[in-house]
């Protein structure tokens, strides 16, 4: 099945590596018209554009901005606004995995990533939503973890978070129908991708003797599908969604992990 996002346009907060960077090339390799890439560092942005330029295919705005402030978000708004025109899609993608002991969790951390990760996207999808509408056509796909079907011990706050941002995609799928608007979410499990080299090497500087593999396995559930999946498989999905092909999806969380959670 060929899938096609022809003239279409997208804004992918998290751009500049990993599932953010493999889903806007798998984006206008599919025949987006363009794509904005929003991160906070100018250094891995210019990176990614000129990785994304260098495909000879749409139109690459690069966004330096922090979106876990309405400033921020705004400011990534208006850059793809007028560097595309209009925004089509909305990818949700920015975040990081940040966990520990309940106790230990202060109000500030709690609030940093409900920033990063719902507000975040709450207020990026408000932004686009009128324009949506009006068209009578968008997407916004939320890009979450498994951890938000089966929270753990010690997965505050950002298992939490993630279970929000599920809730808020039914929520927003459920008013977005009407008017043309699909909302889904797509739930990380193990993807090879910078985080996971960053938690890596973290522990390498601490002076832990541990190879990325059994990093790899200590870090969640076995795999039954036996490896860790690749950025541009997720980004394949990613891609589906936003598409006309999968026109008849909405409101789903659906797990891109290899089989490894136990909640379906």
């Amino acid at each position: 099945m060929h899938v096609s996002l022809t003239g279409r346009t997208a804004v992918i907060t998290g751009g500049s590596k990993g599932l953010g960077l493999a889903m806007a090339e798998r984006f206008l390799k599919s025949g987006a018209a363009g794509v904005a890439i929003l991160a906070r560092s100018q250094g891995p942005l210019d990176e990614a554009k000129a990785q994304l330029d260098a495909l000879g295919l749409g139109k690459v705005a690069a966004i330096a901005c922090d979106i876990a402030t309405m400033e921020g978000v705004q400011k990534g708004y208006d850059g793809a606004m007028a560097a595309l025109g209009r925004i089509d899609i909305v990818v949700n993608n920015a975040g990081q995995s940040r966990t520990g002991p309940f106790e230990s969790i202060t109000d500030e951390i709690w609030q940093d990533d409900l920033d990063l990760k719902l507000f975040a996207a709450v207020r990026l999808a408000r932004l686009a939503w009128p324009q949506m509408k009006e068209r009578k056509w968008g997407r916004v796909i939320n890009v979450l973890n498994t951890g938000a079907k089966a929270p753990k011990a010690n997965g505050a706050p950002t298992h939490v978070t993630r279970a929000a941002g599920m809730a808020l995609t039914k929520v927003l799928a459920g008013e977005g129908a009407p008017h043309g608007i699909l909302v889904n979410a797509l739930l990380v499990g193990l993807i090879v991708t910078d985080q996971i080299a960053r938690g890596h090497a973290a522990l390498v500087a601490k002076g832990q003797n541990i190879t990325l593999e059994e990093h790899i396995a200590r870090t969640g559930a076995p795999i039954p599908i036996g490896r860790m999946g690749r950025a541009e498989e997720f980004a394949n999905i990613a891609c589906f969604l936003a598409s006309d092909e999968g026109g008849y999806i909405t409101g789903t969380a659906t797990n891109v992990d290899g089989g490894a959670s136990p909640v379906v």
